[in-house]
């Protein structure tokens, strides 16, 4: 699962093996083996893979389905506005449209049942 994803998120940001194995400063070879679940990351470069990518570990690691929205979820201020979180919620159904080119899903079901469940 590690590798799969890791192979999506590459390729929906239009980046070859090169490109990231350059960031992380270790060989494609070695990239693609991490990809193909030849080898198994270090935590320090599951860490890294997450901000290059922008998702959270827990989705990386295949603990979560949403890894852009609990990235977010994870940094948003508790003092937020409604109109920041509105702003929010928008960004992050434009990326998600980006991404995973699925019809539109209304967000803020989304954000008001995590919500729900947080409280």
């Amino acid at each position: 699962m590690f590798g799969n994803r890791l192979k999506q998120l590459r390729k929906n940001n239009n980046k070859t093996q090169e490109d990231i194995s350059k960031i992380l400063g270790i060989s494609r070879g070695a990239y693609s083996h991490i990809e193909n679940g030849r080898n198994e990351p270090d935590m320090e470069t599951i860490v890294k893979l997450a901000n290059i990518f922008g998702v959270s570990t827990d989705y990386l690691l295949g603990r979560s389905n949403n890894g852009f929205i609990d990235t977010i979820a994870a940094h948003i201020d508790s003092n937020a506005t409604e109109e920041e979180m509105e702003e929010i919620l928008a960004y992050i159904e434009e990326k998600r449209k980006k991404y995973a080119n699925e019809e539109e899903i209304d967000i803020t079901d989304i954000a008001a049942k995590k919500d729900a469940d947080v409280a």
